[in-house]
């Protein structure tokens, strides 16, 4: 029973996320693109392993009042799933989150980020590769000065190398329906047992001050 969980989770761990060390391939502006909305919500993108992973926590915190999966950072317009996964469209798995700036700022969403993550590898177990590296994707220059703070001060808390990217943001392109909400509706699928809960679980240990109330 236990080498048929193990050989499981070994095929998940390819399936859910494909795994590609690939470099990236990058097409990025010298100048952000600010988003702009009309309610009164801003957004943030970032990108630190599987985006499903990513969704269910940022949506735990107070303040964020919607996240979306997708993609970002590479030059293959409209990229699928298995385009970003492949490593050849040059893009991460990133997440747009939707915040409540009167609740929640972009330095407490760096936090949160930091917080959830290893940033030191080149992925987020079990998910290595370009489609899962560390960005930060700032939108001006005050987001920018936050990330870049927020990254010296985790490297002098830590000996190895942050590999987090800081870039400009260019574009967002929202990922396939069934990514969407991925751990809500399928809590029981064994990666998210294994793997993307676990995670959540470890974020909310950490910071249950920045909670929403259940």
């Amino acid at each position: 029973m236990k080498s048929l969980v193990i050989l499981s989770l070994f095929i998940l761990g390819i399936n859910a996320c494909i795994n590609n060390p690939k470099n990236p391939i990058s097409k990025i502006n010298s100048e952000p693109i600010q988003t702009q909305r009309n309610d009164g919500l801003q957004n943030a993108y970032f990108a630190s392993g599987c985006f499903w992973c990513v969704e269910a926590i940022f949506e735990s915190v107070k303040g964020v009042q919607e996240v979306v999966s997708g993609y970002s950072g590479g030059i293959t317009d409209n990229p699928t799933y298995k385009q970003v996964g492949s490593g050849n469209s040059g893009h991460a798995e990133t997440i747009e989150v939707q915040y409540d700036p009167k609740i929640i700022n972009f330095k407490t969403l760096v936090k949160v980020y930091y917080g959830s993550q290893n940033p030191t590898t080149y992925g987020q177990a079990p998910d290595f590769g370009s489609a899962y590296r560390s960005i930060i994707f700032f939108q001006n220059e005050n987001e920018r000065l936050i990330a870049v703070e927020a990254r010296k001060e985790v490297q002098n808390t830590i000996s190895k190398k942050v590999r987090t990217e800081i870039i400009p943001f260019e574009k967002f392109y929202k990922a396939e329906a069934y990514h969407q909400d991925y751990e809500k509706r399928n809590p029981e699928y064994p990666y998210i047992v294994r793997v993307s809960i676990p995670r959540l679980n470890r974020f909310k240990a950490k910071f249950p001050e920045l909670l929403k109330n259940e």
